[in-house]
């Protein structure tokens, strides 16, 4: 987004111990998807003495949350002439529609909490995220770094790290290309990865914004074992685990998954492989349970 203070670290340490135990202890349910990762707000406040700005607000994200229940990517505007503002909401590509009404309709009431009235805004959570802006606002390329999470260092890897994280890296530039939603999870030889791009971008477009984020990935997090890197029209996640197997396993497009703050912690660390490796094995379940 354009001009938007970076207050994404919102997300407190104690908050993260709790979900570690939280997935350790309980089965994945729609309720893991409303943590948030972190929220973009704009510096400039809505100017709205007639209160138009707040009604045509309060419309158009009505309107994102009652097209969750049928979609996973949405966007509009509403409005006219000076007053427009657009929005859009995306799901994870592997939520059912109920997941996703479910996670899309959290947010109004936490951009309120956490930005308050402001021209732009963007509320990221880990099943969805949703953001709106005022017609004029200040556009940010495709590929801008909005927030990203590397995780700890490892110095004992195995031999070929470097080479199995790229490889899975051109697993996923071809998988969000051939999937029919632009997401895509899978494994390989130890690594768990999912990305996704926003769903009005091209194919080739998206498969040019996942290697942007893989590249940052890289550059900023350099041999963390795991990282999350979140662009403005896409993200990616990997977790590398040293005794995990050698086994292949993917699944494709299933529809069952400006500061940068870094946080090189290991407890936040174990959460981001945690959260990769469950997502990754609800796809797989859930494709797997697609086909009785």
């Amino acid at each position: 987004m354009g001009m938007i203070r970076n207050l994404y670290s919102h997300s407190h340490p104690f908050l993260f111990l709790f979900t570690v135990f939280w997935f350790l202890l309980l089965p994945m349910t729609d309720a893991d998807n409303i943590y948030l990762v972190y929220k973009g707000c704009a510096d400039q406040k809505l100017h709205d003495p007639s209160g138009i700005y707040s009604q045509n607000l309060k419309t158009l994200l009505d309107s994102l949350v009652s097209q969750s229940e049928k979609k996973a990517f949405f966007t509009t505007t509403y409005g006219e002439g000076q007053n427009v503002i657009m929005g859009l909401y995306q799901c994870r590509g592997d939520l059912s529609n109920t997941d996703c009404y479910n996670c899309v309709s959290k947010i109004p009431d936490m951009l309120e909490n956490l930005c308050g009235k402001v021209v732009a805004a963007r509320v990221q959570l880990i099943g969805c995220y949703l953001r709106y802006e005022i017609v004029g606002f200040k556009q940010v390329p495709e590929t801008q770094l909005l927030y990203k999470v590397c995780g700890a260092k490892e110095e004992s890897y195995n031999d070929g790290f470097e080479e199995r994280r790229d490889s899975v890296f051109g697993m996923v530039e071809s998988g969000v290309k051939n999937s029919g939603n632009l997401f895509y999870s899978g494994s390989y030889q130890s690594f768990y990865v999912l990305g996704q791009c926003e769903g009005d971008l091209a194919k080739d477009d998206c498969g040019d914004c996942v290697k942007s984020a893989e590249d940052q990935a890289k550059a900023e997090c350099g041999d963390s074992i795991s990282s999350q890197v979140y662009l403005h029209k896409c993200f990616v996640s990997y977790s590398f685990y040293s005794k995990g197997g050698t086994n292949i396993s993917s699944s494709p497009g299933s529809l069952d998954t400006q500061r940068t703050v870094a946080l090189a912690v290991g407890a936040f660390a174990a959460l981001g492989f945690l959260i990769v490796c469950l997502l990754f094995l609800k796809s797989v379940l859930k494709k797997k349970s697609d086909k009785y």
